[in-house]
């Protein structure tokens, strides 16, 4: 989480930083219109700013993962930013549009003009004549991204309007573009600030075109076939095994795929439930807690074709820290198990040398789901603690240290709800475990 917070300020405080070089601070004063130019110009730069960044991650850049560990965190950054654009996009407006509505009811008096200064520059005479356009065009353009970042945000909107959607947001985005281009300053053009907003709504445009024409993550996008389905009824978990058509480049266990078995639903993030053997072969583990999610069983048929997208993610279980420590500690809640199965079966094959003890937590406990688990684990050397929420009460800290006397010595793995990692993680760190040592999954995609 430190990177992508460390990303996210920086950004703020670049942005900040160029705006206040190339814009003299309240030239006139502390006169309201002085600072509603001001107002506005820096929650422009802001908004358009963050959006630009916002989409060039939306386009899932593979490179970037290492440096925001993991693409699940670059969506969490996607996901501040989007809502950082929205709260400067709402001032930039009120600043706007609150000052003419104002001075209608009289509680305002605009100050009166000087003469405007002859221009001189033919492309600032035809920014000049396209204002009354850009602004329109802004306004509008500023009602659909509230909108559409509304429905993005609320979980209430099933995933399938949300997927399609939450691409128009790439046409909103190119208007504010457009808005933003013929209303910035002409002045800044000439500084940092402008070079830099150039750069960032140039790729930003180019990641919409891109979204917009269905192409993010194409390279990445192989054709398979489902092989096998196994349901787990009690847990409501259904196994989909799939056998590539195209060339899959192969993953680590802990990595997630994009998978699409209707057009019209969209891709789905599901964790890859397999290791890698080279034979073209992987499955997924899918719990049905959503509404297509749990139609999946009924809706699935061996044969079937469907897009696999990836691999993403850095849940690669490599220690945190310094001293390389030779134990680890998992604990998989619920579905979140899936991370671990692919793990052990990477480790019946090749063993590391790491003492590993892995505590699944469950509320729907399904006995042959567990005996799988349990072979799995026998075959990786796992020592495996099966943990039923009925029956052995909440999964804690101090029950994983009682458990496991050595946890100092080890590092934490987690994959499940998020409130129960965040707990996790606040206990292990008040108990002295570094902070680098308890890994998560931040397995939420909007």
């Amino acid at each position: 989480m430190n990177n992508i917070r460390f990303a996210y300020a920086g950004l703020l405080l670049l942005l900040s930083l160029l705006w206040w070089m190339a814009d003299p601070l309240l030239p006139n004063g502390y006169e309201y219109f002085a600072l509603r130019t001001v107002a506005i110009n820096y929650t422009g730069v802001i908004g358009i700013g963050v959006m630009s960044v916002g989409m060039i991650l939306a386009l899932r850049p593979v490179r970037v993962e290492p440096l925001l560990d993991g693409l699940d965190k670059t969506y969490r950054l996607h996901k501040w930013l989007g809502i950082t654009g929205l709260v400067f996009a709402v001032i930039h407006w009120l600043w706007a549009q609150g000052t003419k509505w104002a001075v209608g009811w009289g509680w305002l008096v605009k100050p009166e003009r000087g003469p405007k200064p002859t221009l001189t520059d033919p492309v600032e005479i035809f920014f000049r004549t396209q204002r009354g356009l850009a602004e329109s065009v802004g306004e509008w353009a500023f009602y659909a991204a509230v909108v559409l970042i509304v429905i993005a945000l609320a979980k209430r909107f099933p995933y399938r309007l949300f997927f399609k959607t939450h691409r128009l947001l790439a046409v909103a985005y190119l208007a504010l573009v457009f808005h933003s281009v013929l209303l910035t300053p002409f002045a800044y053009w000439a500084q940092p600030m402008g070079i830099v907003l150039a750069v960032l709504m140039a790729g930003g445009s180019v990641a919409a075109v891109v979204s917009l024409s269905g192409r993010v993550g194409h390279r990445r996008k192989a054709v398979g076939e489902i092989e096998e389905l196994v349901p787990f009824p009690d847990n409501r978990v259904l196994k989909v095994a799939i056998r590539f058509k195209d060339r899959w480049p192969g993953h680590e266990a802990g990595q997630f795929a994009f998978v699409t078995f209707s057009t019209d639903e969209g891709a789905h993030p599901f964790t890859i439930s397999s290791g890698w053997k080279g034979d073209g072969r992987l499955f997924f583990l899918i719990k049905g807690i959503g509404d297509y999610t749990a139609r999946l069983p009924e809706l699935l048929r061996v044969g079937d074709l469907v897009t696999v997208e990836g691999p993403y993610g850095r849940f690669d279980f490599a220690s945190g820290s310094v001293s390389g420590k030779r134990r680890q500690i998992w604990v998989g809640g619920g579905i979140g198990i899936t991370p671990f199965i692919a793990r052990m079966k990477a480790l019946a094959v090749a063993p590391d040398g790491r003492e590993v003890d892995l505590f699944y937590s469950t509320a729907e406990p399904d006995e042959g789901f567990i005996a799988r688990l349990q072979r799995d684990a026998q075959a990786a050397c796992v020592r495996l603690h099966v943990l039923v929420s009925a029956r052995d009460g909440r999964l804690d800290v101090a029950r994983i240290c009682d458990t496991v006397p050595g946890w100092a010595e080890a590092d934490v793995w987690f994959c499940g709800p998020g409130r129960f990692g965040q707990a996790l993680r606040e206990g292990f760190v008040a108990r002295g475990l570094p902070a680098a040592d308890f890994h998560q999954e931040l397995f939420d995609m909007r």
